[in-house]
């Protein structure tokens, strides 16, 4: 009885082993490119921590420290990251994002040596050509990684990226900052990176691409070819605006919040990286699962929540800026910066889950870079730069206030992304486009 039951159990264990061990490498897999993001906020994130230190030491203006932050970086970011991503559409995407894990933590590095605008401009734009081989490509194997129905909770978590550096990362750089200088944090953080890029290609496979529901691949597209195909649907066009508005949001806030809360509330900038960034670092855990969680549940129920979910986050977000903007009294600044550090960021899993739901799976990268192409080309653009000029104007008539009035504009960003995705909901119900793949 025993022997004949034996040749049964042995393939069911196999199986079990096996998807024991997939799961396992998934994991591994998701749980790492969410790390390597973390490594992707923070060196770009540092310069926004730091710069205080960074003007007085190579006496900058708001302008010029608006330019290096936000087109230095955006300009190379966006124009990269499409041929990056039609790249990784057809070949190893693993291998990309270990080149340019590689290459963005060499410049981070090499960035606490220089002693001018000019040397810091030239590290930042090396910086932003290796980070442009990282969002879409690690989004893109996420989705071949999980299954369809996982994926807007995976993503979920890469978004949360974002949170650990604030709760890790920028506290131990803004530690050794304080101790060492704004150097020796440019320093730690890029050479650690190249280690870790190391142990990343070594430990990370490349997945098999999910042939969602289709019997073979579809056919290779060009770039060209992608994004006209891409273009040519409504409900991505109003996405895309909406993420120009996120965009300008986002950068803005990265690029400036640190310089408000110095100018406006008195704390140092060590104080900003060990207190006010990990707060709002964990806060933002707690949003970013919590909307990715929503957005899954509820898209589950009805395909609108898809596009709803983003927009109620947006408009919950606007008022809570500009309570963090506008307000004296600390409790309430306070509260405004804690609802809004828990959502700023929150609608940016269900965002990609949609974006790669819209589009074919030989486009899939690539859609992905487009909507990194344009948060990073007009959201910077509309963002750290605008503020930018406006600190500058605003500076004779209300001095270091000024800050708070020009980044009112990151409510406003909010206001009118929430107004976008709205339109897109309806545009894609509209056209059919609600059976999300």
């Amino acid at each position: 009885m025993s022997n004949a039951s034996a040749p049964d159990s042995s393939p069911s264990l196999e199986a079990g082993a096996a998807d024991t061990q997939t799961s396992v490498r998934a994991a591994w897999a998701v749980g790492f490119l969410t790390l390597v993001s973390t490594f992707n906020y923070l060196d770009r994130s540092l310069l926004g921590l730091l710069l205080p230190l960074i003007k007085d030491d190579l006496d900058l203006s708001d302008t010029a420290l608006g330019l290096i932050s936000g087109v230095a970086f955006g300009l190379v970011y966006a124009l990269l990251c499409l041929p990056i991503a039609s790249l990784a559409d057809r070949s190893s995407r693993r291998n990309i994002i270990t080149a340019g894990f590689a290459l963005w933590s060499f410049m981070t590095a090499l960035t606490g040596y220089a002693v001018n605008g000019i040397q810091l401009a030239i590290c930042r734009l090396m910086m932003a050509a290796g980070e442009a081989a990282g969002v879409a490509p690690s989004q893109s194997m996420i989705s071949d990684v999980v299954s369809r129905e996982r994926r807007p909770f995976a993503l979920a978590i890469f978004q949360t990226a974002f949170a650990i550096d604030a709760i890790v990362f920028l506290p131990l750089t803004a530690w050794i900052a304080g101790i060492h200088g704004w150097r020796a944090a440019f320093q730690f953080a890029g050479f650690f990176g190249l280690l870790l890029a190391i142990i990343f290609f070594l430990t990370v496979r490349e997945p098999e691409r999910r042939l969602e529901g289709r019997a073979e691949r579809a056919p290779v597209v060009t770039l060209i070819q992608a994004m006209f195909g891409l273009w040519k649907v409504p409900a991505f066009r109003a996405m895309m605006l909406g993420v120009a508005f996120t965009g300008g949001a986002l950068n803005a806030s990265s690029a400036w919040t640190s310089a408000l809360i110095v100018r406006v509330h008195g704390l140092t900038v060590t104080e900003v990286g060990l207190y006010v960034t990990p707060s709002r670092g964990f806060v933002a855990v707690f949003g970013i699962l919590f909307v990715g969680w929503m957005a899954d549940r509820l898209g589950r129920r009805d395909e609108r929540w898809r596009f709803g979910v983003p927009a109620l986050v947006c408009l919950v977000v606007a008022p809570a800026y500009l309570m963090f903007l506008l307000s004296d009294t600390r409790s309430v600044w306070i509260m405004g910066m804690l609802i809004s550090g828990a959502l700023h960021t929150a609608a940016q899993g269900p965002l990609f889950a949609v974006i790669v739901a819209l589009s074919p799976e030989n486009m899939k990268t690539v859609a992905l870079a487009v909507k990194v192409f344009v948060a990073n080309l007009l959201g910077q653009l509309c963002g750290p730069l605008a503020v930018g000029i406006l600190n500058d104007l605003l500076m004779p008539i209300h001095g270091d206030q000024g800050i708070r009035y020009s980044m009112i504009m990151v409510a406003v960003c909010y206001l009118m992304a929430a107004i976008c995705f709205l339109w897109a909901g309806r545009l894609a119900r509209r056209d059919g486009h609600y059976a999300l793949r």
